[in-house]
């Protein structure tokens, strides 16, 4: 595991990559921040009052030297984020509600992004993912030609590394919403120097049952070939015939996967929720994430039960996504 958040701080360090941080009173934060700052890797912004964030910072023996804090009470640049909000969301903001909505860190944050001000956002320690994400949606909101974001683990246990999608956002995606997580979960994996080969898993394999769910399935494989034909990608698979080569070769000897696929495209977000805590808590694979995908400018949620450590790391993640 250490040797894959090296190589991702490499890529970042020195690149001047701002961060920003909306829960700036956290003390799992400003540990995080004050490391990434103290290491050079980054440019951390914290959003909170200057004054509470350095007397929390002092009482926990940080310096919080190379950190800038904004304060949405204070921000000088508050008059060109209001009316950028108010732009954004077409009518269902008036300037007024802007300036109230801007005082959420969240808001605020997001919007340093959306202009520009910073390169990325970290979020979720004191925040539900909702909060994270909502505001995300209404102003980075989604890549052209993507419908909607999505939630992906990198599971790693030792030399091994996997990508697991989508285990966070979408309940039940349909065949192009699979399609589309399977593409850009292909995209994370090279993020990490994994060569993407993609399996998408369901019940079936290969037509050995039919049902709405498997022919679902089938459809995004069909779609996802047809979208980005370089990618080695295929399915419908059962897991074990996406990962076991003796399997593989038994129940799909034609197929381009071979029981070697890394990036695992769950057909419902029950199934691949399940699947990354059984591979976690069994297997003791280390879980990283959950990494959105499909948005313009890189927003990440960390778990209200994360550490200074995990901060850290989806910080390094949130910076190689904005290079």
């Amino acid at each position: 595991m250490a040797d894959l958040f090296s190589t991702v701080q490499e890529k970042v360090t020195g690149r001047g990559v701002k961060i920003v941080f909306p829960e700036g009173l956290d003390e799992r934060i400003l540990t995080a921040v004050n490391n990434l700052a103290g290491n050079k890797v980054l440019k951390p912004i914290l959003v909170g009052n200057e004054e509470e964030i350095t007397a929390k910072a002092k009482g926990l023996n940080l310096t919080l030297d190379g950190v800038d804090i904004y304060d949405p009470r204070t921000y000088e640049g508050m008059e060109d984020l209001v009316q950028a909000f108010v732009e954004r969301r077409k009518g269902k903001a008036t300037e007024e509600q802007a300036r109230q909505i801007l005082l959420d860190e969240n808001y605020f944050g997001t919007m340093l992004v959306y202009k520009g001000l910073a390169d990325g956002l970290v979020s979720g320690a004191a925040h539900s993912t909702a909060d994270t994400v909502r505001p995300a949606l209404q102003i980075i909101k989604t890549k052209e030609g993507v419908k909607k974001t999505s939630g992906v683990f990198i599971m790693a246990r030792g030399d091994e590394q996997y990508v697991f999608a989508d285990c966070a956002i979408n309940i039940a995606p349909d065949s192009l919403d699979l399609a589309e997580i399977a593409i850009e979960s292909a995209n994370t994996a090279k993020m990490f120097d994994i060569e993407p080969r993609v399996a998408m898993l369901s019940f079936s394999t290969k037509g050995s049952a039919k049902s709405d769910e498997t022919e679902k399935v089938a459809d995004a494989v069909a779609i996802a070939n047809e979208k980005a034909p370089e990618l080695t990608l295929d399915g419908e698979f059962q897991f074990d015939a996406a990962f076991v080569p003796s399997v593989a070769e038994k129940k799909a000897p034609d197929s381009v996967i071979k029981g070697d696929a890394n990036v695992f495209v769950f057909p419902s977000l029950e199934a691949g929720n399940i699947g990354y805590k059984i591979a976690q808590r069994l297997g003791n694979f280390e879980a990283v994430g959950p990494i959105l995908q499909g948005l313009n400018m890189p927003v990440n949620d960390l778990s209200r039960g994360c550490n200074a450590e995990d901060v850290y790391n989806l910080a390094l993640i949130t910076a190689a996504q904005a290079l």
